[in-house]
């Protein structure tokens, strides 16, 4: 634990010498008064998806007291306009000791949480998507006996002023070096700060996409996540996404984590992979292949794939990035390194040869068993989500495969080993369901599917309905015949959704 405790950025985990889930509120006190802390911070993340904040002032010992005993009270009218009303909209928030970080933005020394909603009756809010995160993780464990995990990929576009010098080629931008990737300096900085809040990142990179428009250069980045937890998932991609627009706004730069920002370029998503663990170790392979346990899990997101749109792509842009030939998924389909399906396993270090050795001849061989790195990846989804009911709907969707009947038949199914949009496999492209192609079908969807999600009081029918509201009120059912006649539709729904998520 030691050497853990040393190498952890969080300044928080590194003073105490704990690791944040065995956080107390003793804890917090003893790290505000020896650190000089003179500000509390409580964020919490609202309908919109995006976090909100609540400033305090530290007047002294019993006040600080107060603060991490009681929490406060806030207007949950305008926090989540759509379920909860002016008439009744008193709610808590109730900071979350094990996301204590300190503020990497602020200009005094600041403690910040992640906080949880309650009720007038000081009970768990049952419509706050953190609460609907952690009802669907209790619920795969009570059906399944295991444990799940998560971590996302996070791509965004940064915008800023066009270069002549080092231009990289259009939509070739894939790991690209500075000088010919612009803002390698900045997406480093974000990755420090996302780990000095607490966030597992795997590595960083530019992505395919960068273009030049008028005076300004778009280059798309991506940070990816280690697996954890799934609800420390959530958080650490709700934090990150606040970090990178915060950053972006002190460089001058722009940050979009829109889904498509215009036609004919990369669109961003947010993969989602996930991993199915008991007493730590992953249940997903045995002797280096994927087994039943994972076959489960892909059957279940097959089965709920349609419907998972409407937590995962949640406004008209997203469906113009779900679209053949770019690298986004349209139909409903699972494979082995394949970026053509919507759930794809990617490498999983599972052939059991030491590469390492291999590349480095006085490296002694070792025998690590490195399966514990395999995942299954679940790729429509992007940046519109609400992070924590789409993790909920994933989460719930897995838990589906375990009950389902005959859920290895239908992997069998859905299994391609093609690039289904090759015109040698058009008869196995028409054999698969397709992704809703508009926030209309997304809403039908999730009404024909409502019933899984409600099961176990997960997500409740009034959640549900308002989801299905929201959608529809876009009326896009008809937009691609629309932008056929009207092309210069799209910027304008671009522009309405720019700054979504």
């Amino acid at each position: 634990m030691k050497e853990e405790q040393n190498m952890n950025m969080n300044q928080v985990a590194a003073f105490l010498k704990k690791k944040p889930e065995d956080f107390t509120k003793a804890d917090m006190i003893r790290f505000v008064e020896e650190n000089e802390i003179q500000m509390i911070n409580f964020r919490y993340v609202a309908g919109d998806g995006r976090i909100k904040t609540l400033n305090f002032v530290l007047n002294d010992h019993d006040y600080l007291e107060q603060i991490l005993s009681c929490g406060e009270r806030v207007d949950g009218s305008n926090i989540f306009p759509d379920f909860i009303h002016a008439d009744s909209s008193d709610m808590y928030v109730i900071p979350r000791f094990r996301t204590a970080f300190v503020d990497p933005f602020a200009t005094i020394p600041t403690l910040s949480f992640l906080c949880s909603y309650f009720n007038k009756d000081g009970l768990p809010m049952e419509n706050s998507p953190e609460y609907i995160l952690r009802k669907a993780v209790k619920s795969f464990k009570q059906v399944t006996g295991y444990d799940f995990q998560a971590m996302g990929e996070l791509e965004y576009y940064v915008i800023g002023d066009k270069e002549e010098l080092y231009l990289t080629p259009d939509q070739k931008g894939y790991h690209e070096s500075a000088p010919f990737a612009k803002f390698e300096e900045f997406r480093t900085q974000c990755m420090l700060y996302i780990s000095q809040v607490g966030g597992l990142i795997k590595y960083g990179h530019s992505e395919v996409g960068n273009f030049t428009l008028d005076d300004k250069i778009y280059e798309q980045n991506e940070i990816e996540f280690l697996v954890t937890d799934v609800q420390d998932a959530a958080d650490q991609l709700i934090l990150a996404k606040w970090i990178i627009r915060n950053l972006a706004y002190q460089y001058g730069l722009d940050v979009t984590f829109a889904p498509k920002i215009t036609s004919g370029k990369a669109g961003s998503g947010l993969h989602i992979h996930t991993r199915i663990v008991k007493n730590g170790k992953n249940q997903m392979v045995t002797k280096g292949k994927l087994n039943s346990i994972a076959k489960n899990a892909i059957a279940g997101y097959m089965t709920c794939a349609s419907s998972l749109t409407a937590f995962g792509n949640t406004n008209p842009t997203s469906y113009f990035r779900l679209v053949p030939h770019q690298e986004a998924p349209t139909s409903i389909c699972w494979g082995d390194r394949n970026r053509s399906v919507l759930v794809r396993v990617p490498l999983g270090w599972t052939s059991a040869k030491d590469m390492v050795a291999m590349a480095n001849p006085k490296e002694k061989p070792n025998n690590v068993d490195h399966s514990q790195k395999q995942t299954v990846e679940f790729r429509c989804s992007d940046g519109s989500a609400d992070i924590y009911l789409l993790l909920a709907g994933i989460v719930v969707a897995a838990r589906h495969g375990f009950e389902m009947e005959k859920p290895l038949e239908l992997a069998e199914k859905t299994y391609v080993d093609v690039n289904i949009h090759r015109p040698e496999h058009r008869a196995r492209l028409e054999s698969l369901d397709q992704l809703p192609a508009s926030c209309a079908e997304s809403a039908d969807q999730l009404s024909a599917h409502r019933t899984i999600f409600e099961k176990y009081g997960v997500f409740n029918a009034d959640m549900i309905d308002d989801i299905i509201k929201q959608l529809k009120s876009f009326k896009d059912a008809d937009i691609r015949k629309r932008l056929e006649k009207n092309p210069e539709l799209m910027m304008e729904i671009v522009k309405e959704h720019f700054y979504c998520g």
